[in-house]
């Protein structure tokens, strides 16, 4: 899935961008989506409900896609379980020493003009670049 798709891209980015004004102006919160994961794993958070409502939003979005229009989407994914998991577990790690993940930091934070967010999202583009490069290229894994 590289094709280039403008409309539905700015779509997605402008419902990105609608939600996050929403949730900040609503309820006074980043939408982090591992800090939003956070709060509805134990220890549970006092406020867990739009937590899951806006995780639900997230997974059945698709879905709403193909019962508005009737398009199937892809869920074409050739990288294996295994390194998916390992994958999961760098990005966790480094979600940790991150203090947050792109779509806090990438969205909300640089919406902001915070520097530190600004930072953290390059170094995050930046690792991801340099892990796609050695494996696609220098180990020609997948």
């Amino acid at each position: 899935m590289t094709e280039f798709t403008p409309v539905e891209a700015i779509i997605g980015g402008g419902l990105i961008g609608i939600a996050s004004v929403l949730l900040m102006g609503l309820h006074g919160r980043i939408a982090g989506m591992t800090g939003i994961l956070a709060g509805i794993l134990p220890p549970f958070s006092a406020d867990k409900g739009w937590r899951i409502a806006f995780l639900l939003g997230a997974i059945t979005g698709p879905l709403a896609i193909f019962l508005i229009t009737g398009a199937p989407v892809d869920f074409v994914n050739p990288v294996p379980l295994w390194a998916m998991v390992l994958g999961g577990v760098i990005v966790g790690i480094g979600v940790n020493y991150g203090s947050g993940c792109t779509s806090g930091h990438g969205v909300c934070g640089m919406a902001r003009f915070s520097v530190r967010s600004i930072a953290a999202t390059a170094t995050f583009m930046l690792s991801t670049f340099i892990t796609v490069y050695v494996v696609r290229h220098i180990l020609g894994i997948f």
